[in-house]
């Protein structure tokens, strides 16, 4: 590239290999670089099949996002602001294609324009959709709603060849694209595998495991490995490791648990407290280039549907030999701590570990104990009470210091499906969490710590757990909000977590706390994986990585491998960091993406038999376009589109979260109450929507209805049991796809789902120990409690 920008002139490949002295030899290998340059759009070839820059021809690569309504956008690769595309533009490509574009001026809303000069990579190879037929042409139209385009389905590729079975019209069916979509013609494809019907039980999992690439099939090599993986531990394996079998280490987890990846002790030495986390050593079973490794790489995090769990690990290794079973030898990574009597963590050391949980508990039945509602029943458990009882005392003292430290703390809903024997919602509940929860996520908050404070201080890199402070654009939203209730947030341009914690102490009990808290909450960005040490603003620490959880998050398993190259005086090097933390972060991603999806369909279906019903909820987003709406006890979210607030002209106005009645002056607000109509639940949409209920005025027959929109008498919006967390839904409304309306990044009621993760623990990071999964749906999402914060394993 640099020999390039030096002729300043087109150069053809003889001409290349002339100046760079390419031998004969090594011809072959040099062309394929040039090629591989052209895909990523680093090169660009002329009609003269002269080598050329790019920004030298005035090109712009970037990466295609589609909308549903046929037009689109290139986000270029230089992170400058997007270009757009119209329809005609976007007959030539699919969704996630790769493009060289040229900027052709600004379109009528000001917006840069583009036309598309070549694509550079094609992103769709298989679709996931319903086969339609119109007027005896069949096609496929793609579950990914970004993907407008159908795909003509010729006679001959209508069959299914390995099931020997031939899709009919509304099946949902995989598709191979055999010709990529032109300026003169449709995508054209054929039928690799039939899915079944819309409506079959387990159907909304196996399309989002399609839509989203999520691989869920184990490939050869790796089940090969996992059949060789021991049942039992070996007794050679017990080498280099120090003996804990005689120490009374416990797992604390859901009742319906079925892998446990933690264990804790804690003892009283002298003013303060000696904390033991034995964490499965999935890393002595997983190594580097095995097929075992790959796997868990490429698929970043285990997911978790209502009901199904798609692993990181197969199962024979999370919840067999590195599942922490009771009364069975494991082997195991442990951290153990020194706490002192104010909670600041001491000496610490980290080393390999044999060792036996001596008992399976769970939140219930250890909060039952501690809090003298119920007394243990049997002499083992009669045993660990002493235990038990300093966990809960260093539990209050690490609660002290979580205080004093700033971290911040959002009050938030979660909630848990439960189902009935067809998979279908038979009922939405809250979950309710108790200091058993807690107090496990306060040890793993402490070992995480522990972990990113050994690899920093043995400068040895790694993936930290990066949570950065509010954007200066978001900064200055906020406090524009907040001076309109009259508060302020310190710190100036550069705010601290603690800034935030005070805050929040000061809108407690007010009626509007519920749109204050939920404000600064989407004012926070998303949590993420980076080499670089930036801190955890959430959690107010300097470092953080993540180490409890290496069956279902890769990154953790990079942690144990990275500490374990410390201990043996080694360096541990997987390859570019920074790529590694992007593939991680992405997972994450398309894991709440998907479990957003399972739980929208559920939640649709749910809602179908509701249709026509009346509902108290709570604004939970603002878009141009409508009002999200989460209901009070269905915990269902929905919209009310602009067009059903009134006869009036409604505006946006994004800092205010608001839509504004032009000529009438009637605001809603988010926070505010509102009383809604079920009108539709669309299950190929995902769309629930809603209209505002009417009630008859007091007065003579025949007066005009009016909306029901409640305010107290302060005028501030009297908010009820439901939180107005919540990310706008995809398919809820109009807007660009995948990226929320303002001011809805939370995710929440109708969001989070099966003991979903809270919207603040996917922000922040704050510890959400959700439940594991289990026949009435208390599964967990993307990392137990969420994929952006780690779950119950510390964020």
């Amino acid at each position: 590239m640099q020999l390039l920008q030096d002729q300043g002139r087109p150069v053809s490949f003889d001409q290349l290999v002339a100046l760079l002295d390419i031998s004969r030899d090594e011809e072959d290998l040099f062309q394929r670089r040039l090629n591989a340059m052209e895909r990523d759009g680093q090169l660009l070839r002329n009609r003269k099949n002269s080598y050329i820059l790019p920004e030298k021809a005035d090109l712009i690569p970037g990466k295609v996002e589609g909308h549903p309504d046929g037009f689109g956008f290139v986000k270029p690769d230089d992170g400058s602001d997007d270009l757009f595309l119209e329809p005609k533009q976007m007959d030539k490509v699919l969704h996630g294609d790769r493009v060289l574009v040229r900027c052709i001026g600004l379109d009528r809303r000001g917006r840069r324009e583009a036309t598309i000069v070549e694509v550079l990579e094609r992103a769709n190879t298989r679709l996931v959709g319903r086969l339609m037929e119109e007027h005896g042409i069949q096609f496929v139209v793609a579950e990914n709603k970004r993907i407008s385009q159908d795909i003509l389905i010729p006679p001959a590729a209508m069959t299914d060849k390995r099931a020997k079975l031939k899709a009919r019209p509304g099946n949902v069916v995989m598709v191979e694209i055999l010709e990529q979509p032109s300026r003169y013609s449709q995508p054209i494809g054929r039928i690799v595998e039939i899915l079944g019907n819309y409506a079959d039980p387990g159907m909304e999992i196996e399309i989002a495991l399609r839509k989203h690439d999520l691989p869920f099939e184990f490939s050869k090599e790796a089940q090969a490995e996992n059949k060789a993986v021991p049942d039992k531990v070996k007794k050679s394996d017990f080498k280099g490791r120090e003996d804990l079998r005689e120490l009374p280490l416990v797992t604390i987890d859901g009742e319906t648990a079925r892998d446990f990846d933690d264990a804790v002790f804690c003892e009283k030495v002298g003013r303060g407290w000696r904390l033991v986390v034995a964490i499965a050593d999935v890393s002595h079973y997983v190594r580097p280039g095995m097929a075992l490794d790959q796997e868990a790489y490429d698929r970043g995090n285990s997911v978790y549907f209502p009901r199904r769990v798609i692993p990181m690990l197969p199962e024979k290794l999370s919840n067999g030999i590195c599942s922490l079973n009771p009364d069975v030898e494991r082997l195991a990574m442990v951290c153990d701590m020194n706490i002192s009597a104010t909670g600041s963590i001491g000496k610490y050391r980290f080393y390999p570990a044999v060792f036996r949980s001596h008992a399976r508990l769970t939140y219930n039945q250890v909060w039952g104990w501690l809090s003298g509602e119920s007394q243990p029943e049997n002499e083992v458990h009669q045993a660990l009470q002493p235990h038990l009882q300093n966990l809960y005392k260093l539990f209050q003292v690490l609660l002290k210091a979580r205080k004093k430290r700033g971290a911040i703390d959002f009050e938030t809903v979660e909630t848990q499906m439960l189902f009935n024997a067809q998979g279908k919602i038979e009922n939405i509940v809250p979950v309710v969490r108790n200091d058993a929860h807690r107090l496990i996520e306060e040890c793993m908050l402490a070992a995480n710590v522990c972990a990113s404070g050994f690899l920093h201080e043995h400068k040895q890199a790694c993936l930290y757990r990066v949570h950065q402070g509010p954007t200066p654009e978001k900064l200055e939203n906020l406090r524009a909000f907040l001076g309109e209730f009259g508060f302020s947030l310190a710190g100036g341009d550069e705010p601290k977590a603690k800034d935030y914690a005070e805050l929040l102490e000061k809108i407690q009990g007010r009626p509007d706390t519920q749109l204050l808290q939920t404000v600064m909450l989407r004012s926070l960005r998303q949590a993420q994986y980076a080499p670089e040490n930036l801190g955890h603003f959430g959690l107010a620490y300097e470092a953080y990585t993540h180490f409890t959880s290496p069956i279902r998050r890769y990154p953790d398993l990079l942690v144990h491998r990275a500490i374990k190259a410390v201990l043996a005086g080694e360096t541990y090097n997987p390859g570019k960091w920074e790529d590694i933390g992007l593939h991680c972060s992405g997972t994450e991603r398309r894991a709440d993406e998907a479990t957003r999806d399972v739980d929208n369909w559920l939640k649709c279906f749910y809602m179908k038999e509701r249709i026509g019903e009346e509902f108290e909820g709570t604004i939970a987003g603002v878009a141009a376009f409508g009002i999200f709406v989460a209901l009070d006890e269905v915990f269902v979210e929905g919209m009310v589109h602009v067009s059903e607030l009134g006869e009036d002209y409604f505006h946006f106005e994004p800092a205010k979260h608001q839509m504004l009645g032009e000529r009438s002056g009637k605001r809603f607000r988010l926070g505010d109450r509102l009383r809604v109509k079920l009108v539709r639940a669309d299950l190929e949409s995902g769309r629930i929507d809603f209209i505002l209920a009417q009630e008859k005025k007091d007065g003579p027959a025949g007066d005009d209805e009016v909306v029901t929109w409640r305010k107290n008498t302060t005028g501030k919006p009297a908010l009820g049991a439901a939180a107005p967390q919540g990310k706008p839904r995809a398919g809820s409304g109009g807007g660009k796809p995948g990226k929320s309306a303002p001011g809805g990044k939370a995710g929440g009621p109708g969001q989070g789902g099966h003991r979903g993760k809270s919207p603040a623990a996917a922000k922040t990071g704050a510890p959400k120990r959700s439940g594991k999964g289990g026949a009435k749906g208390g599964s967990k999402s993307a990392s137990r409690g969420g994929a952006n914060n780690g779950g119950r394993k510390g964020r």
